[in-house]
């Protein structure tokens, strides 16, 4: 049992007026991919394309495959989503009668990707110039309105979809403008130092226990490509899908997930080896981990060997949600791997 005033701040659950989720500092997660295939479909069947050349209308959404759900960790939304939608269009040129019929694939729908750098591929089932007329209108016009409208379906995935997701703080306030009230209960007192949920609050001289995390991972790509993902600052953005500066050198500095995890590298051996000081924004002032990467070839995949030590006892779990909800979920959306925990 935690001494008193050692106690672990996350869980001082004062700073909740119902005690749940203290400070948002559980992983919640919320499944979108029913809100998303009502949304899509809402914003996509029926829309209707013309300029001059003449008119179309997409008559139906042939085939909406994938996922999508919104994840809170720290008062810190997070998105994944990744849809393949099929579509059919129906159109004339104007000043004619004959009915021209093709298709829409958008493949790359997710959260990799802008609604403006969206793939839009567009077919006709007939040829001719009437054909070729109203192709060409929908790659430029249709394609326009369409990359508008999923513009629209991101926005309110991440504005309306979450809403509720973020649980409010001691003194938030809400709808009326009032703070929420906390009604504390008198017999009990909350030392003043651990008063904030974040462990740079500890007293000065407290003895902190320290763990060490050890992980094997493999990934179906070579090693190069692996190294270069976890060094290069272009490939580090891309496969977070947060913003990150990387300086790959021995002594430069790092700062991730928009600087909740920064550091410096210590030794750098390409394509083998990177040794890093590490830490959370969270930890005492000063104090660094080190993680040890190693990169071993195994012909047609790369097991990727980690040993992480001086994590701070209190913050192992938070460590460990980290490295396998955000990290490795990162690498897996670029190569897929099958991993185990040592």
């Amino acid at each position: 049992m935690a001494k008193w005033g050692e106690g672990d701040p996350r869980w001082i659950v004062e700073e909740r007026p119902d005690a749940t989720n203290v400070n948002n500092w559980h992983w919640t997660e919320k499944n979108a991919s029913q809100w998303s295939k009502d949304k899509i479909e809402e914003l996509l069947h029926g829309l209707e394309i013309s300029d001059n050349i003449g008119s179309c209308i997409i008559t139906e959404i042939e085939k909406m495959e994938g996922e999508a759900s919104a994840n809170n960790r720290k008062a810190k939304l997070i998105f994944f989503f990744e849809w393949n939608l099929h579509l059919k269009w129906t159109g004339k040129v104007s000043g004619t009668t004959k009915g021209i019929e093709g298709t829409i694939i958008i493949p790359n729908l997710s959260d990799e990707n802008n609604a403006d750098e969206l793939d839009i591929n567009v077919t006709t089932s007939s040829t001719g110039p009437d054909a070729d007329a109203l192709k060409q209108m929908m790659r430029t016009v249709g394609a326009k309105l369409i990359k508008e409208q999923l513009a629209k379906y991101i926005k309110s995935l991440k504005e309306d979809f979450t809403q509720g997701m973020i649980l409010p703080k001691k003194d938030a306030e809400v709808n009326n403008g009032e703070p929420i009230k906390i009604v504390k209960d008198p017999g009990v007192k909350v030392p003043s130092s651990v008063s904030t949920p974040d462990m740079k609050q500890l007293q000065i001289g407290v003895k902190v226990e320290m763990k060490s995390y050890t992980c094997k991972q493999n990934f179906k790509c070579p090693p190069v490509e692996l190294y270069n993902v976890l060094t290069q600052p272009e490939l580090m953005r891309a496969f977070t899908c947060a913003p990150a500066q990387v300086n790959s050198s021995v002594g430069g500095r790092f700062s991730l997930f928009d600087g909740n995890i920064t550091g410096e590298f210590v030794e750098l051996v390409p394509n083998k080896k990177i040794v890093q000081k590490w830490r959370f924004k969270t930890w005492p002032e000063g104090h660094h981990s080190m993680v040890t990467t190693e990169l071993h070839d195994e012909g047609d995949s790369t097991e990727l060997s980690l040993n992480q030590t001086g994590i701070p006892s209190i913050e192992y779990d938070k460590t460990l949600e980290g490295w396998q909800r955000y990290y490795w979920e990162a690498i897996k959306r670029t190569f897929g791997f099958g991993a185990f925990l040592l």
